[in-house]
């Protein structure tokens, strides 16, 4: 591995304890695929402004959820948990293509975290900030459980995403962990066809671009303009790559950004109350597609994890993207800034804002793919 390509934690410090679907913390702790954060939000957003609304509901939305025990999977041997009032969710989505989502691509039997951000919630959960992990970013992945029940071994210059591909959520967030010197709170996971429905049970979503993309991977066409996206044309911005930018995974990831807010403030001027048929389609929608850590895995304490949210709009998260350079052997895979990354994990690790310096110098800093859309 290149100087900068190393993962090992920086100081890792103590971590603050896990959250309670309150968001408030405790001592200790009491996840169907392509997460993305918007999705996420916008399942809160539904359970907050929908209440008491969805008490009916809630034997069915239960059933639709599902639960990965992250604790059990992991163990104890985890970075150490800090109780200052801060909360970190690791949002996670696979490139899988089974089922509804082959229209996407092949399914070779096997996915790849394809989208990965983490989440710190400020003490006093008003604030966030977002770093996302691109997927072609090569690091030391520890050893695993796999999915058959046996264990891989630890390997240098892996990429990021082959972790889920490997061992599945587990395996990810012990990669995360291992990087970051950061116990993950909480994980989530969102599939492609669920957000594409997600989107449009929303009845769209508003964006604007100053430059056309035009990608006949992601089967998007957009000109310059405002637009109202569908869930298919949704799924394509987040999935494109080659239609903005220079066609990198690190162009992508700032288009993601940029939705994430759009959607947020789409979402504030929805009328849920007015409109119970859109309320109840939102909230089946947003279960169907959402795959939770076991603490997250039942309406009540989503509803509680929300409420614990509902005070951060669009304006309170900054988005950032690991500090990365590209690998000058394939520049396809980048390699983290390990001096800088740790600036990052640093700063989350004691409750402050990442620092502008972290990024400066990074390729994914660098990259005007985010101008693009607003």
């Amino acid at each position: 591995m290149a100087e900068d390509s190393s993962n090992a934690p920086v100081n890792p410090g103590r971590r603050r304890a896990h959250a309670s679907a309150s968001g408030r913390r405790r001592k200790r702790p009491s996840t169907r695929r392509r997460a993305l954060l918007y999705t996420v939000w916008t399942l809160a957003a539904v359970l907050v402004l929908g209440g008491a609304g969805l008490g009916y509901l809630y034997y069915k939305l239960n059933g639709n959820l599902t639960g990965v025990d992250i604790n059990a999977a992991l163990g104890a041997d985890r970075p150490k948990n800090v109780d200052n009032g801060s909360m970190d969710i690791l949002v996670l989505g696979s490139d899988s293509r089974a089922g509804k989502n082959g229209e996407y691509g092949k399914d070779e039997g096997t996915s790849r975290s394809d989208t990965a951000m983490i989440v710190h919630v400020f003490k006093g959960h008003r604030k966030a900030d977002v770093v996302s992990i691109p997927r072609d970013t090569l690091i030391d992945r520890p050893s695993c459980a796999t999915k058959d029940g046996q264990r891989t071994p630890a390997v240098q210059g892996a990429m990021f995403n082959s972790a889920y591909e490997v061992g599945g959520p587990a395996c990810t967030i012990k990669t995360v962990e291992a990087m970051t010197g950061i116990r993950m709170d909480h994980f989530l996971e969102v599939d492609f066809s669920g957000f594409k429905q997600l989107i449009n049970d929303l009845g769209g979503v508003d964006i604007t671009t100053t430059a056309p993309i035009h990608d006949t991977k992601s089967h998007l066409d957009l000109e310059p303009g405002r637009h109202t996206l569908d869930g298919e044309q949704s799924l394509g911005l987040v999935r494109t790559r080659h239609g903005v930018g220079d066609g990198s995974d690190l162009g992508r990831i700032k288009l993601q950004q940029a939705f994430v807010k759009a959607l947020l403030d789409q979402v504030k001027h929805v009328d849920i109350f007015g409109n119970p048929k859109k309320l109840y389609d939102l909230a089946d929608t947003s279960t169907k597609a959402l795959t939770t850590d076991s603490e997250l895995a039942s309406v009540s304490k989503l509803k509680g994890f929300a409420e614990s949210l509902r005070g951060i709009g669009s304006g309170d998260m900054k988005m950032t993207t690991l500090p990365v350079r590209y690998d000058p052997q394939n520049p396809a895979r980048v390699l983290p800034m390990a001096k800088k990354a740790g600036l990052i994990w640093d700063a989350l690790r004691h409750d402050r804002p990442v620092p502008a310096s972290a990024t400066k110098g990074s390729a994914g800093d660098a990259t005007s793919a985010g101008k693009v859309v607003r």
